[in-house]
């Protein structure tokens, strides 16, 4: 018998929680079947089986948390007996060393019961790892919700939808007895509770996402002293030359973030004391250009990563920006999505903001905050004229370069988004 273990899914990952088997005890396993959908901290991520046999028991429930290394399945060799396919309760993970997972408050939701129209024996309705989250996030119980997707499957509209009606879990029928202070809420942490001492506050427990981006942030300004650099860009030049491409392209669009990360992955591949990475002992310079860009997600921020960006078209990287923002949204980044970052590009320009500084997403040395283009009055051969005006601003980790060094930098990304033709060139 083989145990498999909680996979290290991501680089950040120090817990796993089961979202749902695709195998059930009893079921015949093949190299490379799906085995299990894993939510780590930036995703919903499938994990493919490394050997052939037969899946014996299930050891880690759907729902339920393990540590990275802990068993969480049994496969026994193929032409091994197997029991039947019967429900196997949970065992407790084995004690991995030095992999404690932190405690956390969310205890995992009760099995929903099944419904009057489904048939017998099935546990819950057919519904996709996305919206079993979000569901959990919320409350939700599955077992009341119909499905919009092929064969009844429950998917992020149908949770969304509920979300917006008011329905949620069944209410207990009596209070909890409020937590002793000084420890986490006895209630599951899927739950919105109000403070018993505050009846117009809503307590709303971090999700996955939330907490990892506050540990990451934390330590990242903690431990990188920040600098920042703003530089104004005349964007008049940015968008004419956008609207040529897009009518070249069309129906293709490209938009004018696709144009910055490819202006900023030029301006890298140039200045490559800014592509680097701070150890205690050494610098690491990046010899390839990979672009992190943040996409906005219900749970949070997630960024994933556009490769060897100095190399790819404008088009190109326009089409993988909008292929990895779709996975980002539906909780299907894969680790290599999000995996190799050497700088982040972060645009809040269709928010309307005008400018802000972000914090560095290490490894990295740097990232890029983008504001909105704007309207402003600008002088033009001795003449005063309408114009079109960008801030962009340059976070930088002060161990591993200097101002001088990213000035350097931001000047020459200004040169390439004033004079777009030289990021084609």
């Amino acid at each position: 018998m083989t145990d498999i273990l909680m996979p290290r899914l991501s680089d950040t990952m120090e817990e796993g929680v089961i979202s749902s088997w695709q195998k059930k005890p009893g079921d015949e396993v093949a190299v490379g079947d799906v085995l299990v959908d894993i939510e780590t901290d930036k995703a919903v991520m499938e994990y493919e089986a490394y050997e052939a046999g037969v899946l014996e028991k299930i050891l880690v429930e759907e729902g339920e948390t393990a540590a990275i290394g802990a068993p969480i399945a049994v496969l026994t060799p193929a032409g091994g007996a197997a029991p039947a396919a019967t429900p196997t309760p949970a065992a407790e993970p084995a004690p991995v060393p030095e992999q404690k997972p932190e405690p956390v408050a969310e205890a995992p939701a009760p099995a929903p019961a099944p419904s009057p129209a489904r048939p017998a024996g099935a546990s819950r309705p057919p519904s996709s790892p996305l919206a079993r989250r979000l569901a959990r996030d919320h409350g939700l119980d599955l077992a009341g919700l119909n499905g919009s997707g092929p064969g009844g499957r429950i998917v992020r509209a149908d949770i969304e939808a509920a979300i917006r009606g008011g329905a949620s879990a069944p209410a207990p029928t009596t209070a909890p007895a409020p937590a002793p202070t000084g420890t986490a809420p006895t209630a599951p942490a899927s739950a919105v509770a109000a403070r018993a001492d505050d009846p117009d506050v809503e307590v709303v427990p971090l999700n996955r996402f939330r907490k990892v981006a506050a540990k990451r942030l934390t330590e990242s300004k903690r431990e990188a002293p920040h600098f920042y650099l703003n530089r104004e860009v005349d964007a008049e030049a940015l968008l004419s030359f956008r609207a040529t491409v897009n009518e070249a392209l069309a129906p293709a669009k490209v938009s004018v973030n696709d144009l910055i990360v490819k202006a900023a992955a030029t301006a890298l591949r140039e200045h490559p004391a800014v592509n680097v990475s701070y150890t205690e002992e050494n610098l690491l310079f990046h010899k390839r250009v990979h672009v992190g860009i943040a996409v906005a997600v219900d749970d949070g921020l997630v960024v994933p990563v556009i490769r060897d960006a100095d190399r790819k078209s404008v088009s190109e990287i326009g089409r993988e920006t909008r292929e990895l923002a779709g996975k980002a949204r539906e909780g299907k980044l894969s680790l290599q999505d999000m995996s190799g970052g050497t700088f982040s590009v972060s645009n809040l320009g269709m928010f309307g903001v005008d400018s802000f500084a972000a914090v560095i997403n290490p490894p990295e040395a740097a990232i890029l905050a983008v504001g909105a283009v704007r309207d402003e009055p600008v002088v033009r051969d001795g003449q005063v004229v309408p114009g079109k005006r960008m801030t962009v601003t340059l976070s930088v980790d002060h161990r591993a370069t200097d101002g001088a060094t990213g000035a350097r930098f931001l000047d020459r990304l200004a040169t390439l988004l004033e004079n777009p033709l030289l990021i084609v060139a």
